[in-house]
């Protein structure tokens, strides 16, 4: 592996320390002759998580608005980064970073979904097909998909599928009065997927990019406590919510806390059931 990059890099590597706090990939920096460094990620035998990561990287690259860590190179067995000095947080960061991540969100598709399909955690995200209808886009790809894992898995039972079942019923009025055009999302965006650069400003990392509503981007920001509140005003401010965008926060959150379901197991079980009976109760 050294030596294929050192041929793409057309340097020697002088050392290399490994980066911990990633629960799928193995990470690296490697520093050659002249002092240069570079970020590297490998995934063991699956070559497709690579291929994708390095995607949707390029896909949130092409607006110009947020910076991501260049792509260098993706070999079958590693992907090949910018490497990206750490810094401390400017006094006005979630204000720059609502402003920048709302210019992300006006770029724009004509169908829901991404040409390929690719990971959120190490569960598949489907993408293909893509759909003009968000409402049956996020049904059939999101929910119904890890609802459909979930019973692969044997954390549902009969309470559980009635409340699922409530829900579809449910959909045209929780989604009401939202219709967007499809702009382009980080797909996994928490505290542990942005980093902050030697200048103080955000960068993106580790993706799950498709084209989607953007609440369901803003309300996984909050499955883990959320940003500070200057985050979600700065964004409002430059790119204004529909009506009523918390009260389906929870709404989107049930794609996470299903995919954890499936990723961690039972533990997420009550939140999944909590969410369902939100939007379901008095039916």
């Amino acid at each position: 592996m050294l030596s294929k990059i050192e041929n793409i890099i057309g340097e020697k590597i002088i050392s290399k320390s490994f980066v911990s706090g990633g629960s799928i990939a193995n990470s690296q920096i490697l520093e050659t002759e002249s002092g240069d460094k570079y970020f590297i990620k490998s995934y063991g035998n699956n070559q497709i998580i690579l291929q994708n990561e390095a995607n949707g990287l390029r896909e949130l690259a092409k607006p110009n608005v947020i910076k991501v860590p260049e792509v260098i190179a993706i070999e079958d067995d590693f992907l090949l980064m910018e490497f990206i000095e750490t810094g401390k947080k400017n006094s006005n960061f979630f204000e720059l970073f609502g402003q920048q991540f709302a210019k992300l969100h006006k770029s724009t598709s004509k169908m829901f979904g991404f040409y390929e399909n690719n990971f959120i955690g190490s569960n598949p995200q489907i993408n293909l097909p893509e759909f003009k209808n968000w409402n049956d886009f996020f049904w059939t790809n999101r929910l119904l998909y890890q609802f459909k894992l979930a019973e692969q898995n044997g954390f549902t039972n009969s309470e559980f599928r009635s409340r699922f079942n409530k829900l579809e019923k449910q959909l045209p009025s929780i989604l009401s009065g939202t219709k967007e055009k499809p702009s382009l999302l980080h797909g996994d965006l928490w505290s542990g997927n942005f980093m902050v650069d030697g200048r103080g400003n955000p960068v993106l990392i580790d993706p799950a990019v498709y084209y989607g509503h953007r609440e369901a981007d803003l309300a996984m920001t909050k499955m883990f406590g959320g940003f500070t509140p200057a985050f979600y005003s700065a964004y409002n401010e430059a790119y204004p919510l529909p009506d009523n965008w918390e009260y389906r926060i929870d709404f989107y959150k049930l794609y996470h806390v299903l995919n954890h379901l499936n990723l961690f197991g039972s533990s997420y079980y009550l939140k999944a059931i909590s969410i369902l009976d939100k939007y379901t109760s008095g039916i």
